[in-house]
């Protein structure tokens, strides 16, 4: 039984031995005094007509009219007149029950009536004893009336003290819900933190779980300090603070494997021409600082354009990914300005050289590497200071034609145009965890891959409709198989609208029963420039039970506030991390740890874009809980 409850049980029963005991000891006190009242009332009586009958002639019928007449005009229950032998010489006396009171209460509540006793005199003889008796029907109706009124206050009482007595208690136990909530918390591995309460019990209870919750959260920020230390280390140039190239390689692959609104970009490489004659020329302390300032301009470059990462490949080679960017050319035109204002304090050094190309989902790498590569090669061979541009391997570029694209989408999203795929997530184990569930598009008759249309999407600014078209298509086929469980994301237009939030939680309370089997999914990126949208989000939707979760996660995991108070339910790790994991031992470690702070926080580590079966294996002792990808079936 709850501890609410027990206090308004013991509240009841305080009230009830309260009240009851006021009605019965009122109600005692009032037949004591209507006792009292009749006895009285019969000594006066008694005596007042003895006095009467001692003036008047003795003759029988003289004394029998004047006790007729006496107990007529009262309410006597007996009126006997004995001679000093004790025979009766005159007796009047009514023996009916008419009364308003029930028999139940005269029973339990009993008057006993005292007689009023007196002499009756005849000269200097005694005539005889009077004996006077009222009834007391009327003292039962009076004290039947006043023991209802009195209940009937009483229980008018009892109610006000039950309003009162409710909103005390909820004042009263107001914090004990808040440590309801926190110890709930806790024990799903969110370590929030409540106000301490008046009350000096709670307050100590509170402050304890606080404790606990302070050392959790100092923990977990260390162990992120120390995990972030890590990756930077491992995936970092030493020099200039950029990624290096291995990490680079696998931005690259996972860029070219995406298939969603930031599928396809531009890939930008730099070469600093003739480095080792500019070493000896300058120093190896001044060519440093140089290679520095143009790491500088490439992270300025970076810099204005979110998504965008930039990396040292080589001596004198530099890289800069651009997912989701217009057109080569902008890309190209944004970083040669960012190096020429570098350039400027070295005038005596030749121009950073810039090759630039676009890249389609699925392309291959070293065939994009080696398009843009040999641009660069020409570049330097011609000695041409402006950006060299290419296209992605001849193939017609999807970003001309704006109007065309959306009408295709809109067409799509009016009809049947829209379906998931489904690819199966599986424990190390083998058991199948859920299915991500990568949308299709059918475009001019052909279904194309998310990869080539959501990018189109995002920049007529439809992937709001298109993440609640989506969501409706998870929940048709939830409905339709009811073991099924699917993943499906929510873009950044979406989480950063509030209105789209609001229509994605009335699509999913609407089918509240199918909620536990999916599977709400973010990109890390997008909820770290959202934190407070992405906070509403995982509160609107974590009552009704869906499972919360960030997707391509490990990079910034470290910049979302208060993670562990999110009431997530899993991260899903960047492929970047995945990638050739197995050669790797630095994104081991990585790895490892990231798991290791998930599990303490309670969620699940799955890691993404698993391609080969050495990464699948060497997974399988990191830590991860769930693995999806190419090599997972």
């Amino acid at each position: 039984m709850s501890l609410i409850k027990q206090l308004w049980l013991a509240i009841i029963l305080v009230t009830a031995i309260a009240l009851g005991g006021s009605v019965l000891v009122s109600t005692l006190s009032a037949r004591h005094y209507l006792e009292q009242q009749l006895a009285v009332k019969n000594i006066d009586n008694a005596t007042s007509l003895a006095l009467v009958l001692s003036q008047l002639p003795k003759d029988p019928v003289t004394i029998e009219l004047q006790v007729t007449a006496q107990f007529d005009t009262g309410h006597y229950r007996r009126i006997r007149l004995a001679d000093p032998s004790g025979q009766t010489i005159v007796e009047r006396h009514f023996d009916g029950s008419v009364t308003e009171a029930p028999p139940w209460f005269m029973e339990l509540v009993t008057i006993g009536v005292q007689p009023g006793i007196a002499q009756v005199q005849d000269g200097w003889k005694q005539f005889g004893t009077l004996t006077v008796e009222s009834h007391s029907r009327y003292a039962y109706a009076s004290l039947w009336q006043a023991a209802r009124q009195l209940l009937a206050w009483f229980l008018a009482a009892a109610v006000l003290c039950g309003i009162v007595g409710t909103l005390v208690l909820k004042w009263i136990t107001r914090p004990l819900n808040r440590m309801v909530e926190q110890a709930e918390a806790i024990g799903d591995r969110r370590f929030i933190t409540t106000p301490e309460p008046n009350t000096q019990e709670f307050r100590s209870v509170v402050r304890a779980m606080n404790a606990l919750s302070e050392r959790v959260r100092a923990m977990l920020a260390e162990e992120s300090r120390r995990l972030e230390t890590l990756r930077h280390q491992v995936q970092h140039d030493e020099l200039t603070g950029l990624f290096n190239r291995e990490q680079f390689m696998r931005h690259l692959s996972a860029a070219l494997a995406r298939d969603d609104s930031q599928a396809g970009g531009v890939l930008v490489i730099a070469r600093v021409p003739g480095l080792i004659e500019l070493n000896q020329r300058l120093g190896r302390l001044n060519t440093n600082r140089y290679l520095c300032a143009v790491a500088e301009a490439l992270q300025a470059a970076t810099a204005d354009n979110g998504g965008w990462l930039c990396a040292r490949l080589g001596g004198s080679d530099f890289g800069l990914l651009a997912p989701a960017a217009d057109t080569a050319e902008a890309v190209a035109m944004a970083v040669h300005a960012h190096l020429a204002a570098a350039k400027g304090a070295h005038p005596d050094i030749a121009p950073v050289l810039v090759a630039a190309g676009e890249y389609a989902p699925g392309e291959e790498r070293p065939v994009v590497l080696s398009r843009i590569d040999g641009a660069l090669a020409a570049s330097e061979e011609t000695g041409e200071p402006n950006p060299a541009l290419v296209g992605a391997s001849g193939k017609p570029l999807l970003r001309d034609s704006q109007e065309g694209w959306q009408q295709a989408i809109a067409t799509a999203l009016a009809g049947d145009g829209l379906e998931l795929m489904r690819y199966p997530v599986r424990t190390t184990g083998g058991e199948l965890l859920h299915h991500e569930a990568p949308l299709r598009m059918q475009v001019d008759g052909e279904w194309q891959r998310a990869g080539l249309v959501l990018p189109w999407a995002a920049r007529l600014g439809l992937m709001a409709d298109v993440d609640l078209h989506v969501l409706q298509l998870a929940l048709k086929q939830l409905a339709a198989y009811p073991g099924l469980e699917l993943a499906i994301n929510v873009s950044a237009d979406a989480l950063r609208d509030g209105a789209a939030r609001d229509r994605l939680y009335a699509s999913i309370a609407a089918a509240r029963e199918l909620a536990p089997r999916l599977w709400i999914e973010v990109q890390e990126h997008s909820a770290l420039q959202h934190q407070p949208e992405f906070r509403a989000l995982c509160l609107m939707l974590q009552p009704l039970g869906c499972r919360l979760g960030l997707k391509h996660a490990g990079a910034e995991l470290h910049g979302i506030e208060d993670l562990h108070e999110l009431g997530l339910h899993h991260i899903k790790i960047d492929p970047t991390f995945i990638t050739d994991i197995d050669a790797s031992p630095g994104n081991q470690a990585f790895v490892r740890g990231l798991s290791t702070i998930a599990h303490s926080i309670g969620l699940l580590s799955i890691a993404e874009g698993v391609g080969r079966a050495e990464e699948l294996a060497t997974l399988e002792r990191l830590g991860v809980d769930g693995m999806t990808g190419p090599a997972v079936r």
